[in-house]
């Protein structure tokens, strides 16, 4: 297959939302071990934000932004043997999603099965990644446990919170108004602090009988993470996965001390998938739950790819509930 033309949205320089540039692309023809894949939907996650505005360092200029996207697959390399044209198919790779067709390599698509929509897959396959593997390797939730969620609303929490139940966990979440707290309640979680309204600490040791909880699973950062140590037992874990009110300042390891002889963790999905055993079996453990109806995504907004910047304005403005999905 000769390279074709394809739309997509560029960066050439960090910057706000209106620094993106819909431009033509060329998409080359799959190397021996790659597919082509035309997009049906794409994700949209905090991270994009990190990269647009410079705070993650380029790995590239220009860059292309997205870590998640579902589609179809139009042509495959000589030596690719598990998929062929037609196949549809889910990814999660760091960079590069924003455009309508992509080479990516065979090694890191995962089947996608006809019970679960493009949209869904597009939104769910790093979310739903980082929610298995959060409470399944990073800290192993067991039953009984009790578990604090920030963001509660968002893409990922949303998710944990229905799969801490599932657990038979006691999952307790933070949203920033009234309306994402009663999303929330309806996605698994026991009690749902407003923390513009409450001090989440406080009501945390209240709900919990001062007891604590035995993990915190924080993606906000600087605005939450001295509450979050608050929040432990005796040694508790702290699980830093995001940073959505910017990066922590003045973490010491004696904080861990002073807060009971804690355990904290800046994990990554891409270390808990590395290899393609892992990402096969977390990915069939996703997708049997969504189709089990046991987990199930809530896809808030959907726009199309030409208008990502939108997308940016308003995840970053928190006017978003659940995940973003574009289409190209």
């Amino acid at each position: 297959m000769n390279s074709a033309a394809t739309m997509g949205q560029v960066l050439r320089a960090p910057g706000g939302p209106e620094a993106l540039e819909w431009i033509p692309l060329e998409t080359a023809a799959p190397g021996p071990s790659e597919v082509l894949v035309e997009h049906r939907a794409i994700g949209v996650n905090f991270i994009d934000t990190y990269f647009r505005t410079g705070l993650y360092p380029w790995p590239s200029t220009p860059l292309i932004l997205g870590s998640e996207a579902a589609g179809v697959v139009l042509a495959t390399g000589a030596q690719v043997t598990g998929f062929k044209a037609g196949d549809r198919i889910a990814y999660t790779l760091p960079l590069g999603a924003y455009r309508q067709r992509r080479v990516v390599p065979a090694d890191r698509v995962a089947r996608l099965p006809d019970s679960i929509s493009f949209e869904v897959a597009a939104s769910i396959m790093l979310k739903g990644l980082t929610a298995q593997y959060l409470i399944t390797s990073c800290f192993p939730v067991k039953a009984g446990d009790t578990v604090l969620v920030h963001a509660a609303a968002g893409g990922v929490g949303l998710l944990l919170g229905q799969w801490l139940k599932l657990k038979g966990a006691t999952a307790i979440g933070t949203a920033g108004s009234a309306e994402k707290a009663n999303v929330a309640l309806a996605n698994g979680y026991s009690q749902v602090i407003d923390y513009r309204s409450e001090d989440f600490v406080a009501r945390v040791r209240e709900i919990t009988a001062g007891k604590g909880c035995e993990v915190v699973y924080d993606s906000v950062g600087r605005d939450t993470w001295r509450g979050s140590l608050s929040c432990l037992k005796r040694r508790g874990m702290f699980v830093s996965f995001g940073q959505s009110s910017g990066v922590i300042p003045d973490f010491k390891l004696t904080d861990l001390q002073l807060g009971g002889s804690l355990f904290a963790t800046r994990p990554t999905l891409v270390d808990y998938i590395a290899e393609r055993e892992d990402l096969r079996s977390r990915t069939a453990d996703l997708f049997a739950r969504l189709a089990a109806g046991e987990i199930r995504a809530y896809v808030g907004q959907t726009l199309p790819l030409k208008q990502a910047a939108d997308a940016h304005r308003a995840l970053e403005g928190r006017r978003t509930v659940g995940a973003t999905v574009l289409v190209p």
